[in-house]
């Protein structure tokens, strides 16, 4: 195996070129040899011809993954599914606002191979849509929420049965084979599994004290 110079951030092997006669016309002898009667025009005959080998910089025939390739990988990530938490954890009460958070992760790496080059991944939570389940729509946060006493999103229902979930919108950086850390152009989105609770109506009932 034939060794070349190798130079910084280049890739450079030895490469040998080889052709093949083709056939010019019934009996025509290429380069001292004639195919044989009745072969077609353009057709390859012979042996291998060995026209030498040399060393050559490759490099610019598998260029780095450019972030469009990146991005392409990247939509296919298995990305996870955010959950959806809500407080209180059962039946919620109309007048008494619902507390949406999640405590699932919100970053997570991924090593890909891309036409032989090590990409790094590094996904990471950018926006939470909380589907509330109610005809007011979506919520839509930069931040994955906090159960009480530290709640950021609330939400007010009337009584009824709901069923809310999650969709989280995701973004990401990469590096190649090292290389300076760049933002992948694009995002992508998953939805977590739905959640379903009771929203119920409390009624005030007087009664005697000294019943």
């Amino acid at each position: 195996m034939r060794t070349c110079p190798q130079a910084a951030g280049r890739v450079i092997q030895f490469w040998i070129v080889e052709r093949m006669r083709l056939a010019q016309g019934d009996g025509i002898a290429v380069e001292g040899q004639a195919p044989t009667p009745g072969t077609p025009s353009g057709t390859p005959f012979g042996g291998w011809i060995n026209d030498g080998g040399a060393c050559i910089d490759i490099t610019d025939l598998n260029p780095p993954p450019s972030g469009a390739e990146v991005f392409s990988y990247f939509q296919r990530l298995p990305l996870p599914q955010l959950t959806t938490q809500h407080q209180p954890p059962g039946d919620g009460l109309t007048g008494l606002p619902v507390i949406f958070y999640t405590d699932s992760p919100t970053t997570q790496t991924f090593t890909v191979d891309i036409r032989g080059f090590s990409v790094v991944i590094e996904a990471t939570a950018e926006s939470f849509t909380w589907h509330t389940g109610d005809a007011t729509g979506q919520i839509i946060t930069t931040d994955p929420g906090a159960p009480y006493p530290d709640q950021t999103i609330e939400h007010s229902y009337r009584s009824g049965t709901y069923a809310a979930y999650l969709t989280v919108t995701w973004g990401a950086t990469f590096t190649v084979d090292s290389s300076a850390e760049a933002d992948v152009p694009g995002t992508t989105t998953t939805d977590g599994p739905p959640v379903t609770f009771d929203v119920l109506q409390a009624r005030p009932v007087l009664t005697n004290p000294y019943d």
